[in-house]
């Protein structure tokens, strides 16, 4: 029998892995577990993308759930996505902690009622210095781990070109940037929203760009410039981690 502080997570993969995080990690689902996973847990993979969910009556074994980034649009209507929003509704109700990072932020305000659609100012890629709305911010961000106090500011790495435009009924706005309206959003204790990629590592990024680039979705010289913003600082990926971590795991 389970031990009853067990906690249990699923992923929801909405990207199918790159060759080359196949290589350099094993998938995309051990990036995510390495970045927010702890001893003892259990963590369950489900490629959404390829249409595989977790069954409806599974749903409350589980203490929260990620749903990842995507190349797909968040305001598309594939079977998968719809699916998706369903689940998400679901979650909502129970309710259970999720959190959306890129694409999961926003097909989770997609679902919940919001809306989403293309970025007013393009694509965002590279290292992006972010605002957070201090007196918004719920308690498990301020209390990040060993983390006395959170910066007004923190750095995050982004590759996106789509955007939540209006945020569902009850959410709150805690984060924004120079480029993009609604980097964060919360509702209530067990929803967690943010446009960045806390998860991602400089190397997956990088080979990203390059992806975009060969695939004529970026230029030449838009994806030098992006990776000159990472060759000269950092992004602030511990604090990052801890307030995902302080997220998933409170009670």
């Amino acid at each position: 029998m389970k031990a009853e502080s067990a906690k249990r997570y699923a992923l929801l993969l909405a990207c199918k892995d790159s060759e080359y995080v196949k290589k350099a990690y094993g998938g995309y689902f051990n990036v995510f577990v390495a970045a927010f996973g702890e001893p003892g847990e259990t963590w369950d993979l489900y490629r959404v993308v390829e249409g595989e969910f977790p069954d409806l009556d599974e749903l409350h074994n589980y203490d929260g759930f990620i749903v990842s980034g995507s190349p797909y649009d968040a305001y598309g209507n594939d079977y998968w996505i719809l699916k998706l929003c369903l689940i998400l509704q679901i979650l909502d109700a129970m309710p259970k902690k999720v959190l959306g990072i890129c694409f999961g932020h926003q097909v989770l305000c997609r679902a919940l009622g919001g809306k989403v659609g293309k970025a007013h100012a393009s694509w965002d890629i590279g290292l992006r210095k972010i605002t957070l709305v201090k007196e918004l911010l719920p308690s498990y961000i301020l209390d990040v781990g060993h983390y006395d106090q959170v910066p007004p500011s923190l750095s995050i790495i982004e590759c996106h070109q789509d955007e939540v435009w209006e945020l569902p009924l009850g959410a709150e706005v805690t984060a924004f940037s120079e480029k993009t309206g609604v980097e964060m959003f919360t509702i209530s204790n067990h929803i967690l929203g943010i446009q960045g990629h806390p998860e991602y590592t400089k190397d997956i990024l990088f080979n990203l760009i390059d992806r975009l680039l060969n695939s004529n979705s970026i230029e030449q010289g838009f994806a030098e410039e992006a990776k000159l913003t990472l060759q000269n600082a950092e992004p602030d990926r511990k604090v990052w981690e801890a307030i995902c971590k302080c997220f998933l795991k409170e009670d």
